[in-house]
């Protein structure tokens, strides 16, 4: 067990769903509670990249000693049924929860069960920076890409346990009163009503990975934005192809959601060498070797990078998303997010536009 954890207990139970929650975990727990150990609880996707991405980060928390209980929370019909009676327990003993994903309906759910007066949100990419936003104006709980679309049957029949959860994350005073921290590198333009904001700078990773070797050419970094609908698989090919002939790319780090059929056509059309990650693109990096420039479109990683790339000479790019790229159903709030996520970001070169596209 790692000296900077306690004992592994119920007192703090965090939440995550994608290997990025779990990383953001770990820095919080460095940073806010270095002596506590954390009784971390996965609720498995059935995505296999994500999966074995998740088992990765479970290692590393382990050996951070931290207690991992690794939940088939979506193998079957049942299997919400058993993933929830199974914690139970768990929740209402709990006295601080952490949670990577807030928008997320097995989160919510969980919500209504817990008796935590701590409540701790960790980043789960630029959708923290539309939470916060939506929180601190009292809106519904909906995903930035969706926001503007009607909801569906299925939006009605969870609506009460959302408002349910909505509430629960808004702080309240008094003897039972509760606590809501957001430890975020995002930045955060709504501040709610008395909820807490912790800087997150990737002290962890910058800590136990690194500095890494730097190669001379160019890395470019996947997106799923064709996979969730926003933009134009055409589109987006065309625009890769122009950026990595522009730059000199060689290696394009897949994003986990992106589909075998997109990447198999980016590989033939632009010869770029496709790396599916083990890890976080953020330890990737951090451990090297790494292009002196990694080439991005509108992300997380313009935000999370920086950061973690802090005191080496790589340089973060970032390319703006043409709106003429978007598609027919494409949230109306997607163009105007998409450049607030780059006009927000520190550290990184803009590029205004893909030539030739």
């Amino acid at each position: 067990m790692s000296p900077r954890a306690g004992k592994p207990g119920p007192h703090t139970l965090a939440f995550v769903e994608s290997p990025v929650q779990l990383l953001n975990v770990l820095e919080w727990a460095h940073t806010r509670a270095p002596w506590t150990g954390l009784t971390l609880v996965v609720l498995s996707p059935v995505d296999p990249m994500t999966r074995g991405q998740l088992r990765r980060m479970s290692e590393l928390a382990r050996e951070d000693g931290h207690e991992v209980r690794w939940e088939e929370a979506r193998g079957g019909t049942s299997a919400p049924f058993r993933t929830v009676g199974g914690l139970a327990a768990l929740l209402r003993r709990a006295r601080r929860i952490v949670m990577g994903d807030p928008f997320s309906r097995y989160v919510q759910l969980l919500l209504t069960i817990t008796r935590a007066r701590e409540l701790v949100v960790v980043d789960d990419g630029t959708a923290t920076m539309e939470f916060v936003g939506q929180l601190a104006r009292g809106e519904r709980l909906v995903r930035w890409h969706r926001k503007g679309s009607r909801p569906g049957a299925r939006d009605l029949l969870f609506a009460p346990v959302s408002s349910s959860a909505r509430r629960r994350l808004t702080p309240s005073r008094g003897a039972r009163g509760r606590q809501v921290e957001i430890f975020s590198s995002m930045p955060i333009a709504e501040v709610p009503d008395g909820v807490t904001v912790t800087a997150h700078d990737f002290a962890w990773t910058r800590s136990r990975f690194g500095p890494p070797r730097i190669t001379k050419g160019a890395d470019m970094v996947g997106t799923s934005l064709v996979e969730t609908g926003v933009v134009d698989a055409e589109r987006y090919l065309d625009a890769v192809r122009t950026l990595a002939k522009a730059h000199g790319a060689t290696r394009y780090f897949a994003h986990r959601r992106e589909s075998s059929e997109k990447l198999h056509r980016l590989a033939v059309e632009t010869g770029l060498e496709i790396v599916r990650p083990d890890l976080p693109l953020e330890l990737i990096a951090r451990r090297g070797p790494v292009g002196r420039t990694i080439l991005s479109f509108p992300s997380t990683v313009v935000h999370t990078l920086p950061l973690a790339l802090a005191g080496t000479e790589v340089t973060v790019a970032v390319c703006d998303i043409d709106p003429a790229w978007l598609t027919r159903t494409a949230s109306p709030r997607a163009s105007g997010f998409l450049s607030g996520v780059t006009d927000s970001a520190r550290g990184v070169e803009r590029l205004l536009a893909v030539p030739g596209t």
